[in-house]
């Protein structure tokens, strides 16, 4: 499992923010979620790319667990500028930071493995430590229930 340390700049998403658990977002709300942001995607006007975004964004509580405690995720696309946000939808400004850059391979099922991997096993042989958030590309590659998905995932780190 190949995991990159890289820096990006500072970028912009413009879509819909949740609070919801893992499964909460699983059994439908990010799906739903998903496929309104697909119906009003020409809604944002300056839309940099047809790469879907899903931030998700945790309380730096020791006892937090993913499973069954709330936390902030955004769908949306990464934009130019914060001009104009349409109604119902929310713009958040992500600063220039560090990453742990990983692509998980395989259904979509099974991205908790990739996540566990990552925040476990990677951060405690590398001595890297994670932020409060992490995000992942959903691109043409993006086939949830398929063998050949892929999902590039970026953990911010400190």
């Amino acid at each position: 499992m190949e995991v990159n340390i890289i820096t990006l700049p500072m970028f912009h998403i413009v879509g819909y923010k949740l609070e919801a658990t893992i499964a909460e977002f699983e059994a439908g709300v990010g799906k739903q979620s998903y496929r309104t942001l697909m119906k009003r995607k020409e809604e944002i006007q300056y839309r940099k790319s047809e790469r879907v975004i899903l931030m998700q964004i945790y309380p730096m509580n020791a006892d937090f667990n993913p499973q069954v405690d709330k936390f902030i995720n955004i769908i949306g696309y990464e934009a130019d500028t914060l001009s104009t946000v349409p109604s119902d939808m929310i713009s958040h400004t992500v600063p220039e930071n560090k990453y742990a850059a990983y692509t998980h391979q395989g259904p979509e099922s099974e991205l908790t493995s990739s996540y566990n991997y990552l925040y476990s096993q990677w951060m405690s042989e590398t001595g890297n430590a994670p932020k409060d958030y992490d995000f992942e590309i959903w691109d043409e590659r993006y086939k949830p229930e398929s063998f050949t998905n892929e999902i590039d995932l970026f953990i911010a780190i400190q």
